[in-house]
């Protein structure tokens, strides 16, 4: 996690040892530098030479990638495995099937969200794995599998989880808000920014009004778009990973966002906070998996293997601040992360928590298509502008036609 990377390494490496910061390696494990080592007793090179590349695409900023003096972990496997990896990102779980179902890119590891897993599972998107290339699926803890997505996780692995909540501008909010109607409050006209999704758009409205985030009708949607549509007037933005620049920036007063990149966030801007509302919250897990399409699948389960390692594992929760399902990597964590109440919260956020189902197609197909016209819909009334100026414009061109016939007339007579 940022705040932590800068905050240690302005204490320096000794500090480091003291506190007992990186995982210590096995005396059997492969030492690849100072922060990363891997089990010996896994065939690591067996694609050495053969020119693989392995496309990954992952969410915006959800990988310890070296920067901001962070573990570069994917540049530590292509060293260790001799496999090069393309790492490109999508900010939206959408934005990962539209490109995928277009077939204008091949992808061989992908992180979907609970929801788009069963959805691409009920296409035929996923490869089944083969976990005998993946026996790191034993560090995994039992509770964050065999989820109703993928009950026996035949085509995902547990990455990271979370939960949503709201982040907000303590200068600009006099009193921590509680409830999610806080992001339909007149006060904060224009300083509002929401999720760019429909998924989470819908899922906070629906929580708002005291329903499930999992719509089962039609008219369960209408309903809820009606609430998102009433909201437009106090939104200034429609966001995912712009969100970092504008709460950073105190450019809007509050925003629901995810809980790890709330604790980023926070780190860069101290004026921010963080809490989970009354109502109830989005639980998630986000896993890997393996397209059908995929021409690199033995590299590809590789690749996941390394990801659960303990120490890559570490790596990555340390420097994005999402929750991690590895046991291991949990132990490992500082107290202040390990039992931050935004990270790991108790009972009380968790027993009001709720996941994210596969909807079935009509349902899906009806919330796509009231997105799209409640993202269109101009509450100003602007529609009815364009009409006006358009009956000014012909009275207009009309009264020009009268004025030059009279004046013919006039000349005439």
């Amino acid at each position: 996690m940022k705040w932590k990377r800068r905050a240690l390494a302005a204490l320096g490496a000794t500090v480091l040892a003291v506190c007992g910061a990186l995982p210590a390696a096995a005396a059997d494990d492969i030492i690849l530098n100072e922060d990363l080592s891997v089990s010996g007793d896994y065939d690591w090179t067996r694609f050495a030479g053969e020119n693989i590349t392995l496309n990954v695409y992952n969410w915006g900023l959800y990988i310890s990638d070296g920067s901001d003096e962070s573990v570069d972990v994917l540049s530590a496997f292509e060293e260790l495995t001799g496999i090069q990896v393309n790492y490109t990102t999508f900010d939206s779980n959408e934005s990962l099937y539209a490109k995928m179902k277009s077939g204008g890119a091949s992808y061989d590891v992908i992180f979907p969200s609970d929801y788009m897993v069963g959805k691409m599972i009920e296409e035929g998107m996923l490869a089944p794995l083969d976990y005998s290339n993946i026996p790191n699926l034993a560090a995994i803890g039992p509770e964050y599998l065999g989820w109703d997505f993928d009950p026996d996780n035949t085509y995902s692995v547990p990455y990271t989880w979370g939960t949503t909540g709201l982040i907000y501008n303590t200068t600009l909010v006099d009193e921590a808000p509680t409830s999610w109607s806080a992001l339909w409050d007149m006060q904060y006209a224009n300083n509002v920014l929401m999720f760019n999704n429909s998924r989470d758009a819908y899922a906070i409205a629906a929580k708002k009004l005291g329903l499930s985030l999992n719509p089962s009708s039609v008219e369960e949607v209408d309903r809820v778009m009606q609430e998102l549509q009433g909201q437009k007037s106090v939104v200034q933005a429609y966001v995912m990973d712009e969100i970092f620049d504008k709460m950073e920036g105190g450019e809007a007063a509050l925003a629901p966002y995810y809980a790890g990149d709330a604790l980023t966030m926070i780190a860069d801007n101290p004026d921010l906070a963080f809490v989970h509302p009354e109502e109830g919250v989005n639980f998630f897990v986000d896993s890997m998996c393996i397209p059908a399409t995929s021409k690199n699948k033995e590299a590809a389960e590789m690749f996941i293997n390394y990801m659960c390692e303990t120490s890559v594992g570490y790596a990555n929760c340390d420097y994005i601040g999402y929750s991690t399902p590895i046991t291991a990597v949990w132990e490992l964590l500082d107290d202040d992360l390990k039992y931050s109440p935004i990270a790991y919260p108790g009972e009380e956020v968790m027993s009001k928590a709720e996941v994210f189902t596969t909807l079935p197609d009509e349902i899906n197909a009806e919330l796509d298509a009231q997105w799209s016209e409640m993202k269109s819909y101009d509450e100003s009334g602007g529609s009815w502008m364009v009409v006006i100026f358009l009956v000014g414009a012909v009275l207009l061109s009309g009264f020009n036609i009268w004025r030059k016939v009279r004046r013919k007339m006039r000349d005439t007579y």
